[in-house]
């Protein structure tokens, strides 16, 4: 953004070998050893300022099929709306933020963060890394390829007038759809079932009374793990 700020045309990746304070959604510390790929893309006026969060899966389907070109064999799903899982494990996370500049222009910043030879423990959720996936993968080289097919998917997404195509992608590439999720909407929980990505990027949850758009949300794949009813057996997840 500082870049921005200082007249930048954009179309500029930066990438840090570690991170001091690096950070996810909601300002949460993101751990930034050595060994991973760090990396964020500035773009100066992208799209009118409401298409803007679309670049989040833009970037998702982008960087599922950076990763397929070293691990072809390897099932990488996109978590609405912005992580990257290898089964149940997160493998990367994006981060997209906006900001009018003062000439009037409007900035976007996308960051990535990819697990490639490490990855945190203790979390509240499982993490995983290429390395332990066994890939040996260079952060310059992911990023060489996520620049060429971020470049693709961008075409593709003109501005926000080829968003079908899109979420068509997307949604090839998703994990947990059609299944159980649960969201977390300020601190209260929604369960139901994962049925799709409307045309504005909003997860549709079908709930037990009914069905519900989400904008923004901590999304859990999978059934809620209840204790065991009377009979020992757990009680099943909705």
């Amino acid at each position: 953004m500082a870049r921005a700020r200082s007249g930048d045309a954009g179309h500029l990746w930066l990438s840090a070998d570690v991170q001091t304070s690096g950070r996810g959604r909601h300002n949460r510390p993101w751990t930034s050893p050595s060994g991973n790929l760090y990396a964020s893309l500035l773009l100066i006026d992208p799209s009118v300022p409401a298409k803007a969060p679309q670049l989040g899966f833009v970037a998702g389907v982008a960087l599922v099929d950076a990763l397929r070109d070293f691990a072809p064999d390897i099932k990488f799903a996109l978590k609405w709306p912005n992580d990257i899982l290898v089964g149940q494990a997160k493998l990367a996370g994006i981060l997209l933020e906006g900001s009018s500049l003062p000439d009037q222009r409007f900035a976007c910043v996308l960051g990535c963060g990819i697990n490639c030879a490490n990855h945190p423990d203790g979390l509240a959720y499982a993490a995983t890394d290429l390395k332990a996936l066994g890939l040996e993968v260079a952060p310059s080289m992911l990023l060489q390829a996520l620049a060429i097919t971020f470049t693709r998917w961008l075409d593709v997404w003109a501005a926000g007038e080829g968003f079908a195509f899109i979420r068509a992608a997307w949604l090839e590439r998703a994990a947990g759809l059609g299944g159980p999720v649960r969201v977390n909407l300020g601190g209260q929980m929604h369960e139901g079932r994962f049925a799709d990505m409307d045309a504005a990027g909003r997860l549709i949850l079908d709930k037990p009374d009914g069905r519900v758009t989400i904008d923004a949300g901590d999304v859990f794949l999978g059934p809620v793990n209840r204790p065991p009813n009377e009979n020992g057996q757990g009680a099943p997840g909705r």
